[in-house]
């Protein structure tokens, strides 16, 4: 007889199913129940399955290469905003800016929309849960940041001095924010 067909009813009989009597047993040896249940394997651990859409991978995509456009952005509008904010611009370096700033404006647009859609999406997911929630909280401080950067813009135009100090520390504040927040996310920092 199986030993699998056995060890089953054995572990049936032991207390999953108290209405089994030992006469509906099938016939053969039987093994003590510890016996018996050290000689099953193990069951395997519960991976949590959890199905994401397939437009959910397409989210993802599109906000993973907008990620990878965010570090070349914020290099161009630091390298233009000094020439701006040391008094060494040229011609068209304030279009130049204010073209960046828009671009990066597109950016989080587009990745905070796919951000959050995603993880409303993932939130009953328990994997890296912490982490995604983390990188959500620190890309919607530098929205908060890039948001107030734009607001302040035109008054660093006109005030100069002090008001353009505000306007740049706001900005670098926000692309440190936001590229902690990005860093978290990439590959460096999994742990699995």
């Amino acid at each position: 007889m199986d030993l699998t067909l056995v060890a089953i009813a054995a572990l049936t009989f032991a207390g999953a199913n108290p209405a089994v009597a030992p006469a509906d047993l099938p016939a053969g040896p039987r093994l003590p129940v510890a016996r018996l249940a050290a000689a099953l394997p193990a069951p395997a651990p519960r991976d949590s399955i959890f199905e994401y859409s397939p437009f959910y991978y397409k989210r993802l995509t599109l906000h993973r290469w907008g990620s990878y456009t965010m570090l070349p952005l914020f290099a161009a509008q630091y390298l233009v905003g000094s020439k701006l904010y040391n008094g060494t611009a040229g011609d068209g370096t304030k279009d130049t800016h204010e073209i960046i700033a828009l671009s990066t404006a597109g950016l989080f647009a587009i990745n905070t929309t796919t951000g959050l859609w995603n993880l409303w999406d993932g939130r009953k997911d328990p994997k890296d849960r912490g982490r995604r929630f983390t990188h959500a909280a620190f890309m919607l401080v530098a929205d908060a940041g890039f948001v107030t950067t734009g607001i302040i813009a035109g008054d660093a135009e006109q005030g100069g001095g002090g008001r353009a100090s505000t306007h740049r520390a706001v900005a670098i504040s926000s692309m440190v924010v936001s590229t902690v927040g990005w860093l978290m996310m990439t590959e460096l920092f999994r742990k699995d």
